[in-house]
């Protein structure tokens, strides 16, 4: 009877262990199904109980808001419960609330320290935050061969940023010896993993034939799939792919439709060009007031077209009253671009053009203005 007992008793508490891991891997499954009340109650439970990955995601949701009100200090207090007895995610995610201030002082080199512990665990996270920390000299000092160092440990385990920021640096020969092969190997592989500006780096590879043989479809392919993810730039390549047939059927409607979703975003060359199709009715109704609107949208970024051309509008009073003083002014503004910039030449010359005819008071006060002009950015 003693044995049997005993064996009950075992057999009870195989079961309440087995009970319990249930209700845990219950908490995930709830939590990927966006049952955040469900998984809240879970992971509470454990990470009460000490279970570190528990603590984390129940940081996670807090620092998320999600099932529980928003909460960067709960979040971070239990990060560093984790984080305290060695685990490698709870110290990169209490690295990360200290990098940004959140729930914490913005403390750098407490960031620092935590992604070091983390990194020489392994946690692939904490070795593309040092590897950025060690390029950008952030509280170290600056060593691109140490990022480089840490994004291909990290980009070994199959971290995308890493892998896109690894071909980056051999893209540029930074912290590495330069080469392409090896950049397109790196952005492939991060492409592959749905990073947007790999595909974008990617596709600027195979349009202009780096590393690989020179591909207008490929580059298409890989800038749509960028796009599709809202990059603007990869958006603004799209655009100029359909304009100019280069890898996608000639498409003046599509090529307007992928610069004004980059110009939407505050691109300026995006901007100019739909400015510019506005102004000559490509791919969209000719419409001048549209057009004044995205050339002055480039111009305030200092985009030298979209300076240049919103000079031409007021000359003329094309889209916009009339007025000298203001194209004098924005020409001056493009005037002031390198001799290589396009369009330069052509704004010095409406400048100096135009300039005879304003009065002196109208000059000093467009050229004091031009002095004191700032870009600005994009909203």
């Amino acid at each position: 009877m003693k044995y049997l007992a005993r064996f009950l008793f075992l057999m009870m508490a195989f079961t309440s262990i087995i009970a319990q891991a249930q209700t845990l891997e219950q908490s995930f499954d709830a939590y990927v199904n966006s049952d955040y009340a469900v998984a809240f109650r879970g992971f509470k439970k454990w990470a009460d109980q000490g279970n570190v990955g528990a603590q984390n995601m129940l940081g996670l949701m807090y620092e998320l808001g999600q099932g529980v009100p928003k909460d960067d200090r709960q979040a971070a207090r239990l990060y560093k419960k984790s984080a305290d007895i060695g685990d490698a995610s709870g110290q990169t995610s209490l690295g990360l609330m200290y990098e940004w201030g959140r729930g914490v002082t913005r403390d750098i080199n407490q960031a620092v320290m935590w992604y070091r512990k983390a990194a020489e665990q392994g946690d692939a996270r904490a070795q593309q935050y040092l590897g950025t920390i060690y390029y950008f000299g952030r509280s170290v000092p600056q060593d691109e061969q140490k990022a480089a160092l840490w994004y291909r440990k990290a980009a070994e385990q199959g971290n995308p940023t890493a892998q896109s920021n690894l071909g980056l640096m051999y893209q540029h020969g930074i912290g590495v010896t330069k080469d392409d092969q090896e950049a397109v190997n790196w952005y492939l592989k991060a492409a592959e993993q749905g990073l947007a500006t790999a595909q974008l780096n990617l596709g600027e590879m195979y349009s202009e034939g780096r590393g690989l043989t020179k591909d207008d479809q490929q580059a298409a392919l890989w800038y749509r799939r960028a796009a599709e993810q809202g990059d603007d730039d990869a958006q603004f390549n799209l655009g100029y792919s359909y304009f100019n047939g280069k890898g996608v059927a000639r498409d003046q409607r599509l090529a307007f439709e992928w610069y004004k979703k980059s110009a939407d975003q505050g691109n300026p060359l995006a901007q100019f060009e739909v400015g510019a199709l506005y102004a000559n009715g490509i791919g969209v109704v000719k419409d001048f007031q549209q057009a004044v609107l995205w050339y002055r949208k480039a111009a305030e970024q200092g985009n030298p077209g979209g300076q240049l051309n919103l000079g031409n509008a007021y000359s003329v009073g094309q889209g916009v009253p009339k007025d000298e003083q203001q194209a004098y002014f924005w020409w001056l503004l493009a005037a002031a671009g390198g001799d290589d910039v396009p369009g330069v030449s052509i704004a010095r010359r409406e400048r100096d053009r135009i300039e005879s005819g304003l009065t002196s008071e109208q000059r000093a006060s467009a050229q004091a203005a031009a002095r004191n002009w700032k870009p600005k950015t994009a909203e």
